[in-house]
């Protein structure tokens, strides 16, 4: 069983179904990729599942990737976007995962976002969802130092690490070995795990990409196998490896990894941390 930790899908903007300012210069590709155009990327580099996170650029919203998942439940589930400035967001969270097909929710920090974190403004999120078992995913490069203190305020909270922590920036500005210092740190926290998503983005050599093989294998021995999991941000990494290559890159050419924990990454271990069942 293979499955990918992040995909996003989307669909073109409507008048009906309109993104908010600056959406069309953030979406990552010329074109909307569909849920039956990543079923057919998925199909034909063998991957079993995915898991949607669906795309800033369309908003704070999740109903196109909840309808492909209910459409499609043995092939997508959902991390859904949760706007914690809302006035109903304490309310969405009680009721987060009586949507069919709803697994948890993801967060996106970025310098722009940082400073209600920073002000304990949504630290009733992060007791609600510890509170509730709810999963979160978060894109924390910007943001170790302060989610390093809601860990440790909050040791049954399940969150995952996003993209080995790593950004496009920090790949360009050759911080990764910092930043791969500061994912680890985490490892110590049994209910935190990591997404060794994106790995071709922040690459600097063409496939197979071997200059992640030592950051990946740090965190795979930091962490554990059961705690790390594949994933690609595909409309992401397409720039930069074909989506079969995102697959093969781990299962063909990282020999450190045994057989064990090669099937813990590459899908086993997100299914038992999310609850996703066959």
């Amino acid at each position: 069983m293979i499955i990918d930790s992040q995909v996003h899908v989307w669909t073109e903007e409507t008048p009906d179904r309109p993104w908010p300012q600056g959406g069309r210069e953030r979406q990552h590709l010329p074109y909307a990729l569909t849920s039956d155009k990543m079923l057919g990327l998925m199909d034909e580099a063998g991957v079993d599942r995915a898991i949607i996170v669906p795309p800033s650029w369309e908003g704070d919203r999740n109903d196109y990737a909840l309808a492909a998942a209910q459409q499609h439940p043995d092939r997508f589930a959902v991390m859904g976007r949760l706007n914690l400035a809302a006035p109903d967001a304490r309310q969405q969270v009680t009721r987060w995962l009586d949507d069919r097909g709803m697994l948890g929710v993801r967060l996106n920090f970025t310098p722009k976002t940082l400073e209600p974190l920073r002000r304990g403004e949504i630290d009733w999120f992060w007791s609600m969802a510890e509170t509730a078992g709810l999963p979160v995913m978060a894109h924390t490069a910007v943001a170790m130092p302060e989610i390093m203190e809601v860990v440790k305020a909050h040791p049954k909270l399940r969150l995952i690490i996003d993209h080995m922590g790593l950004s496009s920036e920090i790949a360009r500005e050759n911080r990764r070995e910092e930043s791969i210092d500061r994912t680890v740190a985490f490892a110590d926290f049994p209910n935190v795990a990591v997404k060794l998503s994106n790995a071709p983005t922040y690459s600097h050599e063409p496939y197979p990409f071997a200059d992640m093989a030592p950051l990946i294998h740090r965190v795979v021995d930091a962490f554990g196998f059961r705690r790390c999991f594949w994933g690609t941000d595909v409309s992401h990494s397409l720039k930069h490896a074909a989506y079969g290559q995102n697959v093969t890159m781990f299962t063909e050419e990282m020999d450190f990894l045994p057989a064990e924990a090669k099937d813990w990454i590459m899908g086993r271990g997100v299914a038992e941390y999310l609850g996703w069942k066959p």
